[in-house]
Order: structure tokens, then sequence, then C-alpha cells
């Protein structure tokens, strides 16, 4: 089985697949590391943007989506346009969606000590935890 991890950073979706053979997590390595939304006060955008992710869905064999949820208040709210990216997330058909708290994927992250490999960027490592901790906690 194949996770997508998500987070949602300003305009942007970082990716990391990881996948799950017996016990043993991996890190698939895709030339997609994120997919950006520009301007989107422009319907034709997010529209390019649903297209983008669901090709990308597609086209990895991508069983579910694991997000890293942010905030809806406070301080370290997420903006508008990620709450917009969320959603198109949410709706793509034959893929199971589902938001982790920060807190379970450290819970999950320091249960079962994930191993960050070399493979990924700096900036995927929460993508690829949230991927983990779905993985694990079914």
């Amino acid at each position: 089985m194949k996770v997508c991890g998500i987070e949602i950073k300003g305009s942007e979706a970082i990716i990391a697949v990881a996948s799950l053979d017996g016990t043993n997590l991996s890190h698939v390595a895709l030339n997609t590391k994120k997919i950006a939304l520009d301007d989107d006060d422009e319907a034709a955008n997010v529209k390019l943007f649903a297209a983008q992710v669901a090709s990308f869905i597609r086209e990895n064999a991508i069983d579910r989506i694991a997000i890293k949820k942010r905030s809806k208040k406070g301080e370290f709210a997420g903006g508008p346009t990620t709450f917009k990216i969320e959603g198109v997330f949410q709706l793509l058909e034959n893929c199971e969606v589902t938001l982790l708290s920060p807190q379970t994927i450290n819970a999950q992250s320091k249960k079962h000590d994930f191993e960050l490999p070399g493979t990924l960027n700096k900036y995927q490592h929460e993508a690829y935890k949230a991927a983990c901790s779905a993985l694990l906690k079914k």
C-alpha cells in the first residue's frame, strides 16, 4: 500500500510517498515533490491545480492520502489558500483522505521512530512523517 503524505504550506502541497511492506517502511522516490496553486482567486487556476493533483494520484497509484492538519485559528492558523488546497484533495475520487494532527504525527514518530531517508529533501520530512503515521496507524 502506498500513502501520500502532504504538508500544505502557503500555496503549495508538499508531497512525500511512503509504502509499507510487511513492517518495513520505505520512501517512494518520485519526480513530483510539490504541486503549487498559483493565484487561487482565478477559478481556472484552481481547476488546473485539481487536474494536476488528480493526475499525480492516478499516475502513481496512490491508495490513501494523509494531510498534516493546520490550525483553523490562533497564531499558527493556516491561510485561506491552504484550506482550498485541502478541499481539492478531499474531493478526489477513489482515494481515501485522512487529516492527521501534528500531535498524532509526532506521537507516531516517537513510537515507531521513523527513519528519514536520504532520498527526501528536508522540506519533505513532515509530509513523509504524515504518510508513515497513516500507514502505521491503521
